[in-house]
């Protein structure tokens, strides 16, 4: 058996054809979801990478474990704490990843025989990289049974796709440095913007049209879609295909102007945390199945050692495939074979990043409570109906304060019960070390001899450039 464990860092589960989006940004992943099964409506129940990729692999939210801050150096994943890629070794599997999280925190290459970190020269991961590292190793490896994680960062900032795959999705005749578009005045001047200057704005160049970036991401995505079609000719051709558990997901969406989030991954909203999930196991998985019931990423663990199980590999204990204790993640198989719709009716859903807030999620409601917006302005309490809003732009926690308050109550029980006696981890990383990128933009600041106070005050990109420049 051998399954491959695919990461799309950054996808928005609304900007691939499979999932309803107009444009052809996802060809063979509509292939793919053709082939075996799609959830209509899986979740980042934590956000953004460093938590998210927390949970996949030990199938516990957040609360559970946590970890729930992206980029704190608070955070700590106990050794005891049962990983993926190291019961699946302990069983039998010969594990490998190709990634480059083990730079974030060390627990990332847990578990591993084979680690080829991703990270080269640039900061930008190209995933001909990724392929590059990982089609040998499949090949040497093709007469193991084998867990590989790949990890493909092409959707993420800065959108630096190759020019020939930016006319498909950029309006013909467009001019994106048309100095009369002021469609770019809203993320030129944000509080957020020191941080993306560097980032993103400056290695793509003077913007004027907010659509071009749209143009950007969708050109990344059907970039890194012919990626994925190398890597799966590349299963064909070695003749695995059939034996080969793909299994794909967004660690979390993107934001592309919404709620007043200029490309970045933050916010509780439906861009960042509804993420694609595909599953392909020929003739082990019914082809052409959607899932409309909630699930989220901390499905996947409980999902893939049901399926090692099912399979009884010769040279594979199962023994040590038992699920641990304490799982938030339910699997997935009742919904891949038609006995159920989705795992869960409500969802937990949290960030602590630029942020810090708790959503619930059902099928109709999203209900967010804000403890600390960062650099944006939130109210303390969002209430939307996703039915009747699905972009979620009437805010009814005023309107309707009694099932605000409902949620809240719900909110905070599902939290004590969670934490079990233990201290919040969000409450702990408010007070002792704040919100992780607030300080990255203060550190930036200090760089262009200003407060965050002198910034929030009046952000805009003149100022931070004019201060920067003088500074140096």
């Amino acid at each position: 058996m051998k399954i491959i464990m695919i990461s799309l860092d950054t996808l928005r589960a609304s900007r691939l054809s499979c999932y309803g989006y107009s444009k052809a940004t996802s060809p063979h992943l509509d292939r793919i979801a053709r082939e075996g099964v799609l959830f209509e409506k899986a979740f980042a129940a934590d956000i953004p990478t460093e938590v998210a990729h927390t949970g996949i692999f030990t199938g516990k939210i957040g609360l559970t474990t946590g970890v729930v801050s992206h980029g704190s150096e608070l955070t700590h994943l106990p050794k005891s704490t049962e990983w993926l890629p190291s019961m699946l070794r302990s069983a039998g599997f010969t594990t490998s990843a190709v990634d480059n999280l083990y730079q974030l925190k060390e627990w990332f290459a847990r578990g591993y025989r084979y680690y080829m970190n991703s990270v080269g020269g640039n900061r930008w991961i190209d995933g001909r990289t990724v392929n590059e590292l990982a089609m040998p190793w499949i090949e040497q490896h093709q007469d193991e049974n084998f867990f590989l994680f790949l990890h493909y960062w092409d959707a993420h900032t800065p959108y630096l796709p190759p020019d020939s795959y930016v006319p498909e999705f950029y309006e013909a005749g467009k001019d994106p440095f048309d100095p009369r578009n002021k469609s770019m005045e809203g993320a030129y001047n944000h509080p957020a913007y020191p941080f993306f200057k560097h980032h993103h704005y400056d290695l793509v160049g003077e913007v004027t049209d907010s659509d071009y970036y749209d143009a950007l991401y969708d050109a990344e995505i059907r970039y890194l879609d012919d990626r994925l079609k190398e890597l799966d000719d590349h299963l064909e051709k070695l003749g695995i295909q059939e034996e080969t558990m793909i299994i794909l997901f967004g660690d979390h969406g993107e934001s592309l102007t919404e709620h007043d989030i200029y490309w970045d991954h933050c916010g509780l909203y439906e861009p960042t945390v509804h993420v694609p999930m595909i599953i392909r196991w020929p003739g082990r998985i019914p082809a052409g199945r959607r899932v409309s019931g909630l699930v989220q990423q901390v499905d996947l663990l409980p999902t893939v050692l049901e399926a090692a199980c099912k399979e009884g590999i010769a040279g594979i204990d199962p023994s040590k495939l038992v699920f641990p204790s304490g799982l938030d993640g339910i699997s997935l198989w009742p919904s891949i074979t038609g006995d159920a719709d989705g795992t869960n009716d409500t969802l937990l859903l949290s960030e602590c990043a630029w942020q810090a807030a708790r959503a619930i999620r059902t099928q109709r409601y999203k209900f967010i409570r804000t403890y600390d917006s960062g650099p944006f302005t939130r109210p303390p309490r969002e209430l939307y109906d996703l039915l009747e809003d699905p972009e979620e732009t009437v805010n009814l926690a005023e309107a309707l304060p009694e099932l605000a308050e409902s949620f809240e109550v719900q909110l905070n029980e599902w939290v004590e019960r969670k934490l079990a006696g233990r201290a919040d981890p969000m409450t702990r990383q408010l007070q002792e070390a704040g919100l992780p990128f607030r300080k990255r933009i203060e550190q930036i600041l200090r760089s262009a001899s200003m407060t965050w106070d002198e910034w929030y005050e009046n952000p805009q990109r003149e100022r931070f450039d004019s201060a920067i420049k003088h500074s140096r």
